[in-house]
């Protein structure tokens, strides 16, 4: 199993793709947050990341797409798939390390962006007058909601194996994920099924965690979500394999 997960993480770093899709992220997250009038923290009065934790979902609903895409499609694409599934390993493992190495890709993307909060923290006045608790929070739900978006995209990935397919079909599971129930929960008016509806959809739970107050709810959700996928990829691999 860390033989799969190192050679993931070291197949994707020694790639351009991965600079090239992270760098991207940060170079919007950071003409987002500090350069573009309607979203620029700098316009705000007040020292707050909210805008910026609002738009990095978004973010994600490309990035994830882009660092998983390649996960099984790439081995089906290079005929090393089989070779893969016939390791003395289960699939299971073979998924988790997949995971993992996503995960930790993730969380490379996440980590300069810390320098926005020193930054924010600067500016605040007095000095260091930030809601670290909403900071901590979103984080965490920034997080959970990469954790469940990279489920989505090893799920995707291993549906085809073209890597152009994996990638549109995760954005817009992602997408729909993220905002689709909210969009049908206001179609849908009736009020008992209403509320079931939203709380049915990420962008809900995402909100609630970003407040700074972490719900069990919450976190047995973006785990359970997360699971399903991770499960539906592993029905996807057994019945191909």
């Amino acid at each position: 199993m860390y033989a799969v997960f190192r050679r993931e993480l070291f197949s994707f770093l020694s790639s351009m793709v991965a600079y090239i899709t992270i760098g991207i992220f940060l170079l919007v997250s950071g003409l987002l947050l500090w350069f573009f009038p309607d979203t620029s923290i700098l316009d705000y009065g007040y020292a707050d990341l909210g805008g910026f934790f609002s738009l990095v979902p978004y973010l994600f609903m490309f990035l994830i797409p882009a660092i998983t895409m390649r996960s099984f499609a790439e081995e089906r694409r290079e005929g090393t798939y089989e070779l893969l599934i016939t390791r003395p390993i289960t699939i299971w493992q073979i998924i988790i390390a997949k995971y993992l190495a996503s995960l930790v890709l993730i969380l490379f993307s996440l980590i300069p962006t810390l320098v926005y909060v020193y930054s924010l923290s600067k500016l605040g006045f007095p000095e260091g007058n930030v809601d670290s608790g909403a900071i901590i929070g979103s984080y965490i739900g920034l997080f959970l909601l990469g954790a469940t978006f990279t489920s989505i995209g090893l799920f995707s990935s291993a549906l085809t194996k073209n890597q152009v397919v994996a990638f549109v079909i995760c954005a817009a599971l992602c997408a729909f994920a993220f905002l689709g129930f909210d969009y049908s929960s206001q179609v849908i008016s009736l009020q008992n099924i209403e509320g079931f509806i939203t709380n049915l959809g990420i962008n809900q739970h995402y909100n609630s965690i970003s407040r700074g107050v972490l719900d069990s709810r919450d976190l047995i959700y973006f785990i359970t979500a997360s699971c399903l996928f991770l499960f539906f990829t592993k029905l996807v691999i057994g019945g191909k394999r």
